[in-house]
């Protein structure tokens, strides 16, 4: 339902008619992004996600000073007190057993974190033991990170001068520890603990001694005399974290039901401990029969997310990373849960240390510092995950009864889901982001989790850029080697979104598409497959290694190569390949080309031209030039001088980019200039004399030494190189080029050491030369070649690609803007539908009016060059004509010049078609040329935008521009999106401009070319006329040996005009030049009714509304007649005071729905006639 409400129009277009209700249903041609944008990237995005100094923390210091059964001086317990360290009541057994079981206990607690590092001891040490400890840590570490952990609970608190306390050899005395000298054993990058009473002093006094060290460090560098500079530099302390248990002023809690190490508990064994803590809190009387003994035995373990314990540290897990990545910065956060395995489990932990000893009026420390989370709101959600946890705790243990999961996954993934659908467009980033990331982990959820992840990264590029910050990459790599069909295509959608962010990923993703190619490509393979806009080759085709001639490639020169998918596929197989190279046909019939070749790439339109530079003169080719070789190259000539078969595969790449370098659209055009221009220079250096050592291994002598002339392409298909001047391009971007040069005396062929022979680089590779063998060495590169090297490799690059990730990085899921109902482009389509209504409506009631004459001379007014095509808008007062090579537009009300530009045509070939695209609403205007070349304009009659060309392709082939023939004549079907095309060939060739493909060539059957075209879409009919005066109907519908359905011959002479009525039982009209008009009914074989009018007739045309047949005649004037035959007017002179004789009519047209005349003739004048002003 929503859909029919997006496609239908507003509730304000009730009046419409039926005609003006299609504009809405009607397709739009070349209005798709890639029409209307420049192809070039996007500017990239600096990844802050990616950690170029990812660390691991590879050695542990675990330095006790406890002193079992002695208190520290300056620290008075409480009656009780909190006694346990690490769970541990050292009074329970020997002061020496309970140290080194306090010590085994705490290195298995960090072992549960970062099981792989290297743990020492240090249990009541001295200085000298510390030092000692740490020095070696260092050195074995070098440049990873040391972790060292300080209990003080045994010696008095730290000092304001920056001092810890450990004990001397015979722990009679408590000996002061510099953190300053600590700093230079441990070095950087370290993590500190410190579990003591004031250890907010020892944070402070690390950052004054590290800020030391830095100026230290700066007067060593800027003084080498100094003192400071002749000792060993102190390290930096830039890269050391440090967690405190308090502030400087605070006293660690002493509740005898928590333990002593309460930090150290909660960095270690957080859930432990968030169990315990919970338990006494009020609320836990909600929850009956759970104490602290019950918690001892939830079942489980914390890695198995199965059971209780493991799927409570998964919450855990997720929420803590949630808070951080909500609160902190996102470099921090990068750097402290992302760069270091163990440094983020300690500061995920130190999150709930901050929750659980805030709540005693102790505050722990970090450096960095972090921003308060105690009060965070997902701290809610854990406690309700506890809550139901510890409910079902009873009767799991007394009853055995089964574990029930949390919903908090199921929850979180519902949140994240109301985010997506009901957020804004500027809104903030989703808090649950780390909680989707964690539920990847789970099978149950993770389709759905894929499937809300994919909507959130079709967000955009700063959704994608969120979700690498938080960690999606590893998660999503590893999800690669699922076997799991269904999450297939989410993967697909999810890495495609990814790696249009981040191209560099691609190198990650090398190993994995190799080892999982058949799980991965194939995927995305048959997705393709499901496209239904480009067709694959039929398998038969495939295995014949038959591929789809560029010519008769899609229409958008920037897309080419996407039709080219099914030519990839065709020749990706290994056992299929060299058969497939062997196989390519490129004969003219077939207008074949190589899919693959350079030339098929798309170019940024914003590509520069290599023909403007004047260093590379020698190696210039010229429009003409090419085009002359493309259409008349010499097949013997180009066999002899490449030295291979015709059929070779080299061959035909280079007939390929003969036809590429010819291209209309100059982006394509100047790209295979390039390469070939990359050509004629290699080909040039190749046949400088090389020093060859040893010429045994080669198989046939080495030619004549070359000539010091110039080699240019242009003689590639007929005779040999010789030096030339290269002929300008007539297109409106490439300018004339000066004349080649002689090459410099340097580079002539001069000769070598005695004895030594030369040959061409081409002629040292073998005859039986494997297919991706290398070839010989290249020789040092000359320094002449160091600036053409350089100008061939800038050239060689399209934003095709770059383009094509910037497509795909934005939303694709987004309701499109034009279905928007309150959108700015809606608007503009419910005014132009409008307008149309309008326009239809007055035309109509004019019309009904009746006709009597139609002479008013309402528009008259000198035009830059003779018309020869006129064309009306049809729903604005703006009329085309087309001269030889030039378009002008011109305001018929107002009597203004709206605009003029150059077609871009060669100046030997003639503009003979034009037709409006889309002109119901974002018009276009498609031209077409004697040489079969088809070009389609935008922003014509624009004030604030200048012209551009959309799109350009070879419409038809095998077309030699001449002044006698009909050129190429189209006609276009709005409705299909389908263009018919003929002329002076013997085929009607349809174009589908939604697919951009050829679809059908029907041939004519006749010895002439076709003057006229006509279709039906309704009843899929086309009309043609031609040259030798027959009508000929074809039903596309039908096999091409049966598609002419219909052959009228009745005509005598050239057939100007044969129009098809759009209406169902609508009749063929056709006119010949001696001016015998004939209606056909395509049911009868012969004509049911002739007329009679003006002989010698220059231009037509049939008014598709009213019964009005309007010529022109070779005598200097136009008749207007009825539907009957008889004559209205004629028009011989211009109006006004001493109005002078029309010349020569050379085109003339109506207005698609107006009673207008628009007349082209000789004398350069364009004038419009209408009927009376009383009567409009």
């Amino acid at each position: 339902m929503e859909a029919e409400l997006l496609q239908s129009p507003l509730l304000g277009l009730g009046e419409e008619d039926e005609a003006d209700l299609t504009d809405w249903n009607l397709p739009l041609a070349f209005m798709k992004k890639r029409h209307c944008e420049k192809i070039e990237g996007s500017k990239s995005l600096a990844q802050s996600w990616r950690m170029k100094d990812r660390m691991k923390t590879v050695s542990v210091a675990l330095v006790l000073c406890l002193n079992v059964g002695v208190d520290p001086p300056d620290v008075v317990k409480t009656t009780p007190c909190a006694r346990l360290e690490c769970w541990i009541d050292p009074l329970s057994m020997g002061p020496q057993k309970a140290l080194e079981t306090i010590g085994a206990n705490l290195q298995k607690q960090y072992e549960n974190w970062q099981p792989r590092a290297r743990y020492k001891q240090s249990l009541d040490p001295t200085v000298d033991e510390v030092k000692k400890l740490c020095t070696s840590l260092r050195r074995n570490a070098k440049e990873e990170r040391v972790l060292f952990h300080y209990n003080g609970h045994g010696v008095p608190r730290p000092t304001v001068n920056g001092e810890i306390w450990v004990f001397n050899k015979n722990y009679t005395q408590y000996i002061p520890l510099s953190i300053y000298d600590l700093q230079t054993w441990m070095g950087s990058p370290s993590i500190f603990v410190y579990d003591c009473s004031n250890a907010g002093l020892i944070v402070k006094s690390f950052r004054q001694f590290a800020l030391q060290r830095e100026q230290e460090l700066e007067v060593a560098a800027i003084n080498p005399n100094h003192p400071l500079a002749q000792m060993p530099l102190p390290p930096s302390m830039k890269n050391c974290i440090q967690l405190a248990a308090c502030e400087a002023s605070e006293l660690l809690p002493m509740i005898p039901d928590l333990p002593a190490d309460l930090f150290t508990s909660c960095l270690t064994t957080p859930i432990k401990i968030a169990l315990r803590w919970f338990c006494m809190q009020k609320c836990v009387s909600l929850v009956p029969g759970v104490t602290l003994d019950l918690i001892e035995k939830i079942p489980g373990r914390l890695n198995d997310r199965r059971t209780p314990l493991g799927e409570l540290n998964w919450i855990f897990t997720a929420i803590t990373d949630t808070i951080a990545w909500n609160v902190l910065p996102r470099d921090l956060f990068q750097k402290l849960f992302r760069q270091d395995l163990l440094v983020a489990s300690l500061f995920r932990n130190f999150l709930l240390a901050e929750r659980i000893m805030r709540s005693y009026n102790c505050t722990p420390v970090s450096s960095p510092r972090l921003p308060p989370t105690y009060m965070h709101a997902m701290w809610q959600a854990w406690d309700l995950a506890v809550d139901i946890c510890l409910s079902q705790l009873p009767t799991i243990i007394e009853e055995g009864t089964a574990f029930r999961h949390s919903p908090f996954f199921a929850e979180q993934l519902t949140a994240f889901q109301v985010w997506l659908t009901m957020g804004v467009e500027n809104r903030s980033p989703p808090e649950q982001l780390p909680i989707v990331l964690q539920v990847l982990l789970s099978q149950v959820h993770r389709l759905r989790a894929l499937d809300l992840l994919g909507r959130f990264l079709d967000l955009g590029p700063w959704a994608v850029s969120l979700a690498l910050s938080v960690g999606i990459f590893p998660y999503v790599l590893k999800l690669l080697q699922s076997s799991a069909r269904e999450l297939r295509p989410l993967l697909v959608f999810i890495w495609a979104k990814i790696l249009a962010v981040d191209s560099e990923l691609v190198v990650a993703l090398t190993h994995l598409v190799v080892q999982y190619e058949s799980n991965f490509c194939s995927v995305a393979l048959q997705f393709m497959e499901e496209e239904k806009n480009y067709p694959l080759p039929s398998p038969a085709t495939t295995e014949s290694g038959s591929l789809t001639p560029v010519r008769d490639s899609p229409c958008a020169p920037r897309l080419r190569s996407v039709s080219s998918y099914g030519n990839i596929r065709a020749v990706t197989s290994a056992r299929s390949l060299n058969k497939s190279l062997q196989n390519l046909s490129l004969t003219e019939e077939a207008g074949g080309a190589v899919a693959f070749s350079p030339g098929n790439l798309s170019a940024s339109s914003s590509a520069s031209s290599t023909l403007g530079s004047p260093e590379n003169e020698e190696y210039i080719l010229s429009f003409e030039t090419i085009d002359k070789m493309r259409r008349v190259s010499s097949y013997s000539a180009l066999n002899s001088l490449i030295g291979v078969s015709f059929n070779s595969v080299y061959t035909q790449i280079w007939r390929v980019l003969l036809h590429l370098a010819a291209d209309p659209y100059p982006d394509v055009s100047d790209l295979a200039m390039k390469v070939l221009n990359s050509i004629a220079y290699k080909a040039t250096v190749n046949a400088r004399p090389q020093h060859i050592l040893s010429t045994a291994s080669l198989t046939q002598s080495a030619p004549a030494s070359p000539t010091n002339k110039g080699v240019h392409i242009q003689h590639a298909g007929g005779s040999p190189p010789t030096s030339s001047t290269s002929s300008s391009s007539p297109t409106n971007d490439v300018a004339k080029q000066p004349g080649s040069r002689e090459l410099p005396a340097g580079r002539l062929g001069a000769a070598g050491p005695t004895g030594a022979q030369y040959t061409p680089h081409s002629h040292q590779f073998p005859r039986t030369r494997k297919m991706f063998d290398k070839g010989p060495d290249q020789p040092a590169d000359d320094p002449d070649d160091t600036g053409h090297k350089s100008f061939i490799s800038a050239a060689m690059q399209t934003g095709f690609c770059d383009w094509s990730a910037r497509y795909f990085a934005q939303p694709v899921m987004k309701i499109p803007e034009e279905h928007d109902l309150e959108s700015q482009i809606r608007k503009e389509r419910e005014w132009r539908f409008l307008r149309n209504s309008r326009v239809r409506r007055q035309a109509q009631q004019l019309l009904q009016r009746g006709i009597t004459r139609l002479d008013d001379q309402i528009f008259l007014n000198r035009n830059p060059g003779v018309p020869s095509v006129v064309k009306f808008h049809p729903f604005t007062p703006c009329v085309a004509v087309a001269d030889k090579d030039s378009i002008c537009f011109w305001d018929w009300e107002k009597g203004e010049k709206l605009d003029y530009f150059h077609n871009g045509n060669p100046r030997y070939t003639r503009v003979t078609a034009m037709e409006y695209l889309n002109g119901q609403d974002c018009s276009l205007l498609l031209t077409a040329t004697d040489d079969g070349a088809i070009r389609v304009w935008k922003n014509f009659a624009d004030l604030e935008k200048n012209p551009e060309m959309v799109t350009a392709w070879q419409g038809l082939s095998d077309m030699l521009p001449t002044n006698r023939g009909a050129g190429m004549v189209v006609d276009w079907e709005q409705e299909t999106g389908l263009l018919m095309s003929s002329g002076d060939v013997r085929i009607v060739r349809i174009w589908d401009t939604d697919r951009e493909m050829k679809v059908q060539d029907i041939p004519t059957g006749a010895d002439s070319c076709v003057t006229s075209l006509s279709c039906d879409s309704q009843r899929s009919l086309i009309v043609a006329g031609l040259g030798d005066g027959s009508v000929r109907v074809f039903d596309r519908r039908m096999a091409l040996s049966e598609c002419r359905v219909m052959t009228f011959r009745e005509h005598t002479a050239w057939v100007v005009k044969a129009c098809l009525q759009k209406r169902p039982e609508g009749h063929i009209v056709s006119v010949s030049v001696n001016g015998d008009v004939r209606f056909f009914d395509p049911r009868m074989p012969e004509s049911v009714s002739v007329l009679q009018i003006v002989k010698g007739l220059t231009a037509l045309d049939i008014h598709p509304q009213a019964n009005l047949i309007a010529c022109g005649s070779v005598n200097q004037f136009t008749a207007v007649y009825s539907g009957t035959g008889e004559l209205i007017n004629s028009i011989k002179y211009y109006d006004g005071f001493m109005g002078q004789r029309v010349g020569a009519i050379s085109c003339l047209a109506f207005h698609p729905y107006w009673p207008h005349l628009a007349v082209g003739s000789n004398d350069y004048y364009m004038s419009v006639y209408s009927v009376e002003k009383r009567v409009r």
